[in-house]
């Protein structure tokens, strides 16, 4: 057999094309904010503000200059141990959107933001305390992120808001093959799940509604047609192989007779 006439199996040829198809990728597919020019200034009409919702944990301090008159509304695990600082307790909005706090009662808090309630509690404690200070932390305040990203899991917020590219930095960023023109935000307010997509392969995704993230957000990356490609061709690929590599061997065995 003439090594010089050895040709390329249709097999090995079907394969080659296939690697190389699946391999591809434009910037369309991988840039973020691609309309946005060199030095644009974009002034976002984006206003966000973080409402309480059912089964969040809040840690609420009432101070005043007098800490012994405050006392009674701040609650705190087990009893003052010396040179330990108790832990204080947390609240849990419930089934009915409220908190059950000292010496006043029932207090409706779901669907305010931090600062309304700071304004509703301060309202409420003037008959009991003179210039109360109201801290408000939301304790259980985490994000999700799943699918095309290089690290999926959830994911705590240290600070009062988190926007969805801060997220996916959190996950070390989308995949190659991660779909950026149409990333899903999945919000539950009450049982009601709203589903909202955003494009962040354009300046305006900084004034979509889930731009900013609330507690228990879930983002969800999509594959794209790529990635969905090669998903659907792994078991064909694999027969791909196994017959190149009887090609190859086979090709060797011949040429060396």
């Amino acid at each position: 057999m003439n090594p010089s006439k050895t040709t390329f199996h249709p097999t090995l040829l079907s394969l080659l094309f296939v690697l190389i198809f699946m391999s591809c990728a434009t910037r369309k597919d991988v840039v973020y904010f691609q309309d946005a020019t060199n030095f644009e200034t974009i002034v976002s009409k984006n206003q966000h503000t973080n409402k309480f919702k059912v089964d969040d944990v809040l840690n609420i301090h009432v101070s005043t200059l007098d800490p012994q008159a405050s006392l009674p509304f701040n609650l705190y695990k087990g009893l003052q141990e010396s040179g330990m600082r108790p832990e204080q307790v947390d609240y849990i909005i419930d089934k009915n959107g409220e908190i059950d706090f000292p010496v006043i009662g029932k207090i409706k808090l779901v669907g305010l933001s931090p600062e309304e309630t700071k304004i509703l509690l301060i309202e409420k404690l003037r008959d009991f305390l003179k210039d109360p200070i109201i801290n408000i932390r939301i304790q259980n305040f985490t994000v999700t992120v799943l699918g095309e990203v290089n690290r999926p899991g959830t994911y705590p917020v240290n600070g009062e808001q988190i926007t969805v590219l801060e997220a996916i930095g959190l996950a070390n960023d989308l995949k190659i093959k991660g779909k950026r023109n149409n990333v899903m935000v999945i919000r539950d307010f009450d049982g009601t799940k709203v589903y909202t997509r955003i494009d962040l392969t354009k300046k305006e995704a900084l004034n979509s509604p889930v731009y900013y993230l609330t507690q228990n957000d879930v983002v969800y990356v999509e594959p794209n047609n790529s990635a969905i490609k090669t998903s659907t061709l792994d078991n064909r690929a694999s027969i791909y192989l196994s017959v190149f590599s009887l090609l190859v061997t086979s090709t060797i065995l011949i040429l060396t007779r």
